[in-house]
């Protein structure tokens, strides 16, 4: 039912900022420019995936709960929207699921630069029985403008997406035998916590139990991104000139990759470069 991960939406207070941000982060301009009355809108498009910039426009109740997020929970990650084949069909799993799914919507955008309307249809299911993650599902009636890139050493894609879970069997539950989504890897170690990932498309989402901490198990929430590189030292290098703070590289927990944090310009993304060195 679900063929892939359409996009993620990041919430920012200034959009022109986070635009810049992105830019220099990713190394690719933005395909995407839009505008309503509730918020302006940056969508950076990858070869796997979308990232859009969120920040509120106006002075309506739409633009004023964004900002209210933002003043509770700062920038951040705010929803995922996975891309299905036929929205209709997923709604109906969604209702036979009791996720309490809205009407299936038909949207769509307009390009301030070049004037092309993109149309989709969508549907959401109810917040508080998706664990408290906002997630979106979506088919779009066109594919979307690929991102140009605009430096050496881009981001090529999104590896994982990361939601931190204090209740690993409902989260699982969920994203695999409820959605759909295949269980690839199911690991616990005694620093990391527990790690489950489930593949979409080409990409993985990843559930982490962390050891220790608060528990709040009823609620996971969105907590960070790794995004695909084919040169991870050509990447450092070219954040660091660009004034970013980053770690050393290091070997990352799956076999046959290598990854690196960045640690600032994120718009409050936890967010991890990776390379894959060779096949596990």
């Amino acid at each position: 039912m679900i063929s892939g991960l359409d996009h993620l939406v990041v919430l920012v207070e200034d959009i022109e900022a986070g635009t810049s941000a992105c830019e220099s982060l990713l190394g690719c301009s933005p395909a995407w420019r839009s505008e309503s009355e509730d918020s302006k809108a940056v969508l950076f498009t990858l070869a796997n995936m979308s990232l859009e910039l969120m920040a509120p426009a106006g002075r309506s109740p739409a633009a004023e709960h964004i900002r209210e997020v933002i003043r509770q929970s700062g920038e951040g990650l705010a929803s995922i929207c996975f891309r299905v084949e036929d929205i209709e069909k997923m709604h109906r799993r969604l209702g036979r699921l009791a996720l309490q799914p809205e009407a299936v919507a038909d949207v769509e955008s307009r390009d301030a630069g070049s004037g092309v309307t993109l149309r989709w249809k969508r549907t959401r299911p109810a917040t508080d029985l998706t664990r408290g993650v906002r997630m979106f599902f979506l088919e779009l009636a066109e594919g979307r403008t690929v991102s140009v890139t605009t430096s050496d050493a881009p981001v090529l894609g999104l590896d994982h997406v990361v939601i931190s879970t204090d209740d690993p069997e409902r989260a699982a539950a969920l994203y695999g035998a409820r959605l759909g989504l295949d269980m690839a890897l199911d690991r616990s170690h005694p620093d990391w916590g527990r790690l489950m990932f489930f593949r979409c498309g080409d990409l993985i989402v990843e559930l982490v139990q962390r050891p220790g901490g608060p528990k709040d198990t009823a609620r996971d929430r969105l907590w960070g991104l790794s995004w695909r590189v084919a040169d991870l030292e050509a990447a450092r290098a070219r954040l660091k000139a660009a004034g970013f703070g980053v770690s050393e590289v290091r070997a990352g927990r799956k076999p046959g990759t290598r990854v690196m944090t960045v640690r600032d310009g994120t718009c409050g993304v936890h967010t991890l470069l990776l390379e894959r060195t060779a096949r596990a």
